[in-house]
Protein backbone atom coordinates (compact mmCIF):
# COMPACT_ATOMS: atom_id res chain seq x y z
CA UNK A 1 0.00 0.00 0.00
CA UNK A 2 2.90 2.36 0.68
CA UNK A 3 4.04 2.29 -2.97
CA UNK A 4 0.47 2.86 -4.19
CA UNK A 5 0.19 5.85 -1.84
CA UNK A 6 3.45 7.36 -3.13
CA UNK A 7 2.41 6.73 -6.73
CA UNK A 8 -0.96 8.35 -6.05
CA UNK A 9 0.53 11.51 -4.54
CA UNK A 10 2.84 11.91 -7.54
CA UNK A 11 -0.05 11.27 -9.93
CA UNK A 12 -2.19 13.92 -8.21
CA UNK A 13 0.57 16.47 -8.67
CA UNK A 14 1.13 15.52 -12.32
CA UNK A 15 -2.59 15.57 -13.06
CA UNK A 16 -2.92 19.03 -11.56
CA UNK A 17 -0.07 20.31 -13.72
CA UNK A 18 -1.52 18.57 -16.78
CA UNK A 19 -4.94 20.09 -16.06
CA UNK A 20 -3.32 23.54 -15.95
CA UNK A 21 -1.74 22.72 -19.34
CA UNK A 22 -5.20 21.84 -20.70
CA UNK A 23 -6.58 25.11 -19.34
CA UNK A 24 -3.69 26.98 -20.98
CA UNK A 25 -4.48 25.32 -24.31
CA UNK A 26 -8.15 26.26 -23.92
CA UNK A 27 -7.28 29.87 -23.09
CA UNK A 28 -4.96 29.96 -26.12
CA UNK A 29 -7.75 28.51 -28.29
CA UNK A 30 -10.01 31.32 -27.11
CA UNK A 31 -7.31 33.93 -27.74
CA UNK A 32 -7.17 34.88 -24.05
CA UNK A 33 -3.72 36.16 -23.16
CA UNK A 34 -4.37 38.40 -20.16
CA UNK A 35 -4.80 35.67 -17.52
CA UNK A 36 -3.09 32.38 -16.73
CA UNK A 37 -4.62 28.95 -16.03
CA UNK A 38 -4.44 29.34 -12.24
CA UNK A 39 -6.31 32.63 -12.50
CA UNK A 40 -8.97 30.98 -14.68
CA UNK A 41 -9.38 28.33 -11.96
CA UNK A 42 -9.91 31.08 -9.42
CA UNK A 43 -12.72 32.44 -11.59
CA UNK A 44 -14.31 28.98 -11.68
CA UNK A 45 -14.07 28.60 -7.93
CA UNK A 46 -15.62 31.98 -7.22
CA UNK A 47 -18.48 30.94 -9.47
CA UNK A 48 -21.43 33.30 -9.08
CA UNK A 49 -20.77 34.06 -5.42
CA UNK A 50 -19.54 37.28 -3.93
CA UNK A 51 -16.77 36.12 -1.64
CA UNK A 52 -13.94 37.40 0.50
CA UNK A 53 -10.35 36.50 -0.31
CA UNK A 54 -10.15 34.87 3.12
CA UNK A 55 -13.10 32.59 2.27
CA UNK A 56 -11.52 31.66 -1.06
CA UNK A 57 -8.32 30.66 0.73
CA UNK A 58 -10.33 28.85 3.42
CA UNK A 59 -11.99 26.71 0.75
CA UNK A 60 -8.55 25.23 0.40
CA UNK A 61 -7.69 26.11 -3.17
CA UNK A 62 -4.90 28.64 -2.73
CA UNK A 63 -2.25 29.95 -0.43
CA UNK A 64 -2.90 33.44 0.92
CA UNK A 65 -0.11 35.33 -0.86
CA UNK A 66 -0.70 33.42 -4.09
CA UNK A 67 -4.43 34.19 -3.97
CA UNK A 68 -3.81 37.87 -3.20
CA UNK A 69 -1.39 38.24 -6.11
CA UNK A 70 -3.68 36.47 -8.57
CA UNK A 71 -6.76 38.36 -7.43
CA UNK A 72 -4.89 41.65 -7.83
CA UNK A 73 -4.00 40.64 -11.41
CA UNK A 74 -7.60 39.58 -12.12
CA UNK A 75 -8.88 42.94 -10.88
CA UNK A 76 -6.29 44.79 -13.01
CA UNK A 77 -7.30 42.84 -16.13
CA UNK A 78 -11.02 43.41 -15.55
CA UNK A 79 -12.09 39.89 -14.58
CA UNK A 80 -12.94 40.67 -10.96
CA UNK A 81 -14.72 43.51 -9.25
CA UNK A 82 -13.89 44.21 -5.64
CA UNK A 83 -14.92 46.42 -2.76
CA UNK A 84 -13.91 46.78 0.85
CA UNK A 85 -16.34 45.61 3.48
CA UNK A 86 -18.04 48.56 5.18
CA UNK A 87 -17.75 46.76 8.54
CA UNK A 88 -14.14 45.58 8.29
CA UNK A 89 -11.97 47.73 6.02
CA UNK A 90 -9.32 44.97 5.92
CA UNK A 91 -11.78 42.57 4.28
CA UNK A 92 -12.27 42.77 0.51
CA UNK A 93 -15.25 41.19 -1.23
CA UNK A 94 -14.76 40.04 -4.80
CA UNK A 95 -17.16 39.00 -7.56
CA UNK A 96 -16.90 38.08 -11.20
CA UNK A 97 -17.16 40.86 -13.74
CA UNK A 98 -19.25 40.40 -16.91
CA UNK A 99 -15.94 39.73 -18.73
CA UNK A 100 -15.17 36.88 -16.32
CA UNK A 101 -18.66 35.40 -16.56
CA UNK A 102 -18.35 35.30 -20.34
CA UNK A 103 -14.91 33.66 -20.20
CA UNK A 104 -16.02 31.15 -17.58
CA UNK A 105 -18.92 30.09 -19.83
CA UNK A 106 -16.61 29.58 -22.80
CA UNK A 107 -14.11 27.56 -20.76
CA UNK A 108 -16.93 25.42 -19.36
CA UNK A 109 -18.13 24.67 -22.89
CA UNK A 110 -14.66 23.43 -23.78
CA UNK A 111 -14.54 21.38 -20.56
CA UNK A 112 -17.86 19.78 -21.52
CA UNK A 113 -16.24 18.64 -24.77
CA UNK A 114 -13.47 16.93 -22.74
CA UNK A 115 -16.04 15.31 -20.44
CA UNK A 116 -18.11 14.20 -23.41
CA UNK A 117 -15.09 12.52 -24.97
CA UNK A 118 -14.75 10.38 -21.84
CA UNK A 119 -18.27 9.00 -22.29
CA UNK A 120 -17.07 7.28 -25.46
CA UNK A 121 -14.68 5.11 -23.43
CA UNK A 122 -16.48 1.98 -22.16
CA UNK A 123 -16.61 1.87 -18.35
CA UNK A 124 -14.97 5.28 -17.94
CA UNK A 125 -17.90 6.83 -16.04
CA UNK A 126 -17.86 4.09 -13.40
CA UNK A 127 -14.07 4.14 -13.07
CA UNK A 128 -14.02 7.92 -12.68
CA UNK A 129 -16.79 7.73 -10.10
CA UNK A 130 -14.77 5.20 -8.07
CA UNK A 131 -11.62 7.30 -8.46
CA UNK A 132 -13.46 10.39 -7.18
CA UNK A 133 -14.69 8.40 -4.18
CA UNK A 134 -11.16 7.26 -3.37
CA UNK A 135 -9.78 10.79 -3.74
CA UNK A 136 -12.51 12.16 -1.44
CA UNK A 137 -11.49 9.61 1.20
CA UNK A 138 -7.87 10.65 0.80
CA UNK A 139 -8.82 14.32 1.10
CA UNK A 140 -10.77 13.55 4.26
CA UNK A 141 -7.83 11.62 5.72
CA UNK A 142 -5.44 14.48 4.98
CA UNK A 143 -7.89 17.03 6.40
CA UNK A 144 -8.23 14.98 9.58
CA UNK A 145 -4.44 14.72 9.84
CA UNK A 146 -4.12 18.49 9.53
CA UNK A 147 -6.88 19.19 12.04
CA UNK A 148 -6.23 16.44 14.60
CA UNK A 149 -2.62 15.45 13.96
CA UNK A 150 -1.18 12.17 12.70
CA UNK A 151 -2.68 8.91 13.95
CA UNK A 152 -1.07 5.56 14.51
CA UNK A 153 -3.62 3.48 12.59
Amino acid sequence: MTQVYFDLTRLIERLHRRFLDVLKAELDHLGVEDINPVQSLILSNIDSDEITVRDLVRRGYYLGSNASYNIKKLVESGYLEHERSPRDRRSVRIRLSPKAIELRAKVRELQEVHAGALTEIPGAAEELDRACGALRKLERRWSDTIQFGPTDD
